[in-house]
């Protein structure tokens, strides 16, 4: 049940067999029917969670009622509310599995003991964020700059083995237009 994870951590740094226990010893594993909540705003997150099957999105609903997807987290990507994580202040997001799902859930304790104890683990993990940082810094900037269609094909580019399987209203919602803007698009773009 863990040994996508491992086989991910794996690809990333060198595990000995007992970081390898350290590791299985703190994951949880956490099954997600499609359209169950992994975190609901205004709960308290705290944990670390790896996608390990499936497909989940991180999103917000406004004061009027619309979603807005801040992020799909598939198959070997990371999903949580880091605010909330880091402290302890109610999550601003929900993660919502969009396919059955198998989520790999590390406490936030674990989590610290494990960037302590494998030095390899520490090393992955700021390299992760600070990935997570330039990615975040450039959908700000994609978000300011973009027209809709370069939006839809920077989706198309960080997102490929995941289009056929998100409704397109959501995909929408992710590049911040219209469902019917959307259409548009995907329209003009198989007339090219």
């Amino acid at each position: 049940m863990f040994d996508n994870f491992i086989n991910y951590l794996q690809s990333k740094i060198t595990l000995t067999p007992e970081d390898i226990a350290m590791v299985e010893s703190v994951c949880r594993l956490k099954k997600l029917r499609r359209r169950q909540y992994l975190l609901q705003e205004g709960d308290v997150w705290h944990y670390n969670a790896f996608v390990s099957k499936g497909l989940v999105r991180t999103y917000r609903v406004d004061d009027k009622g619309v979603e807005h997807i801040f992020q799909f987290s598939p198959e070997n990507w990371w999903a949580g509310d880091r605010h909330s994580y880091l402290y302890g202040d109610p999550a601003k997001f929900n993660i919502e599995a969009l396919e059955d799902s198998e989520i790999i859930l590390i406490a936030k304790g674990d989590f610290e003991n494990l960037l302590e104890a494998i030095p390899g683990y520490n090393t992955f993990q700021r390299n992760l964020l600070e990935r997570s940082f330039v990615v975040l810094q450039h959908r700000i900037h994609m978000g300011n700059s973009y027209t809709a269609e370069e939006k839809y094909n920077e989706f198309i580019k960080t997102y490929p083995n995941i289009l056929n399987r998100i409704p397109q209203h959501m995909i929408a919602s992710f590049v911040g237009v219209s469902p019917e803007t959307l259409s548009r698009i995907r329209n003009n773009a198989t007339k090219k």
